[in-house]
């Protein structure tokens, strides 16, 4: 029986780290979807904004791409550089940046 359950731990580990991916594949398009409604409501810029806002202060850094949270109302946007990454945190309402880390 313990040989059993042995063989089946990968199956099963597979199985939650796909239900873990799919979980926030469908958060990360409700985010999309909220900032979409916010922005058109007027209540936060859009992300082109953002990003014309933010971009040349992060020169020599590529820029990775952005994630949105609609609990907090802001963008991040992550760079990288020299191998290090940049996380950069930006209030969707008004565009200013409230948080850098490495």
């Amino acid at each position: 029986m313990k040989r059993f359950a042995f063989l089946l731990a990968p199956f099963a580990l597979a199985f939650t780290s796909t239900a873990a991916m799919a979980s926030l594949e469908a958060q990360s398009r409700t985010d999309q979807g909220e900032a979409r409604k916010e922005m058109q409501a007027g209540n936060v810029l859009s992300l082109r904004e953002i990003e014309r806002r933010v971009l040349p202060q992060m020169r020599g850094s590529e820029y990775l791409g952005p994630a949105y949270d609609a609990t907090a109302r802001a963008y991040r946007l992550k760079f990288i550089k020299d191998g290090r990454v940049t996380y950069v945190d930006v209030d969707a309402r008004t565009g200013r940046i409230i948080n850098r880390s490495n």
